[in-house]
């Protein structure tokens, strides 16, 4: 990720703010793009959750990416990005009447359903606009992705999906609706997944479903698998790229898809992580009995990952060439759990020093809040910048 060429423009821009390495965007979605494309009959549909800002959204268009979305909102945006309705799908298990109407009226390619009352509300939206919604199932599969509780999305326990023991019944409950239609099967089992196993207990668990289905005369024309990759946020410089080979090339293995069957997957971190940094600036540096602050103008209102997730991102001193010296990283927020870092090793920091929090590029923005009346973050990109 380029940043140190633009720190004259860094300096004299208001922090703290969100930087987006257009150059790595399109190395990223390149890559993504071939290697999906080594699967037949597939669409990678762009997480918008991960970053909605509507640069990225007009790139993903431009490299035929298709959209998850989560809500209303996020259809309109992908809308107004030109990307048509037969390319987006909508999940979430609490879908609004007002959302679904948006994904009726936008003739989405499909609702990624998750109980049976939301089927019957889309039959009957539907049947308002006299249209036929087409459904992908959402499974629940019980698959462990091992990875932070907050993020697995794809054991039992967990809010989403449709269990498999009810999997035909709903099925058949579709079938026999007026207004929707049996579409295809959708999976999600969790986020920031870096080893391919669970990916492959995924396929298995796919394979056994559809043999099922068929056996008892199911068709199913497509097969979702979600999302998941993870990206390295300790070395992001080291490893830009996410693994999309590794990960397409598990699916090619070990998932048999049935002629004519589409393939979909919903990529949003992977796409979107290692290009965005939050820059901020030092605002004092406090010598406490035990330890050295570095306090940022950021806060977990502008990045809260490390506050919900305890995720941790990469930090460089972008103006300072000093001793290295240990800080923890906090910012200005009235509460304790404002922290970025402990016992960060950085060059000597100083007041004023701009500080990159590096893999923002995915759940930072879009997120961010105006809570203790801070204004919302800014983003800029780099084709924002005249060099």
């Amino acid at each position: 990720m380029e940043l140190q060429k633009y720190i004259e423009r860094f300096k004299v821009t208001e922090t703290p703010f969100y930087f987006y390495d257009i150059d790595l965007l399109k190395e990223t979605f390149s890559e993504a793009s071939a290697q999906i494309s080594t699967i037949p009959n597939s669409t990678l549909h762009f997480a918008v959750k991960a970053n909605d800002n509507a640069t990225i959204l007009r790139y993903a268009n431009e490299y035929g990416f298709g959209i998850d979305a989560v809500s209303g909102g996020e259809i309109l945006k992908a809308v107004e990005a030109g990307i048509p309705g037969n390319r987006i799908v909508f999940a979430g298990v609490g879908k609004t009447d007002r959302e679904i109407l948006i994904g009726i009226d936008h003739d989405i390619m499909c609702f990624n359903a998750e109980s049976v009352p939301e089927i019957d509300i889309i039959n009957k939206l539907a049947a308002q606009r006299n249209k036929t919604a087409r459904i992908a199932l959402r499974i629940n599969p019980n698959v462990d992705a091992h990875t932070h509780k907050n993020i697995t999305t794809g054991l039992e326990e967990n809010k989403f999906g449709i269990a498999l023991d009810d999997m035909v019944d709903v099925i058949r409950r579709i079938q026999a609706l007026p207004h929707v239609s049996y579409h295809g099967l959708h999976f999600h089992i969790g986020s920031q997944v870096l080893e391919f196993d669970c990916f492959v207990q995924l396929c298995h668990k796919i394979n056994e479903i559809q043999d099922r289905l068929e056996a008892l005369g199911i068709q199913t024309q497509s097969i979702n698998v979600g999302g998941g990759l993870g990206v390295d946020y300790e070395d992001p410089m080291g490893h830009p790229v996410a693994d999309f080979k590794g990960y397409f090339q598990t699916f090619r293995e070990h998932l048999r898809l049935r002629p004519g069957q589409s393939f979909h997957c919903e990529l949003g971190r992977a796409l979107t992580a290692q290009y965005g940094a939050l820059i901020s600036r030092v605002v004092y540096v406090k010598q406490a009995k035990r330890k050295q602050f570095a306090i940022l103008d950021a806060g977990f209102t502008d990045l809260m990952r490390p506050s919900l997730y305890q995720a941790h991102h990469k930090a460089l001193n972008l103006t300072s060439d000093g001793k290295a010296e240990t800080y923890d990283l906090v910012g200005p927020i009235c509460e304790s759990t404002d922290v970025f870092g402990q016992d960060e090793t950085l060059p000597a920091t100083r007041r004023g020093d701009l500080i990159a929090l590096l893999s923002a590029g995915a759940y930072g923005h879009v997120m961010a809040s105006t809570y203790n009346s801070r204004p919302l973050v800014g983003e800029i990109t780099s084709e924002d910048i005249v060099l």
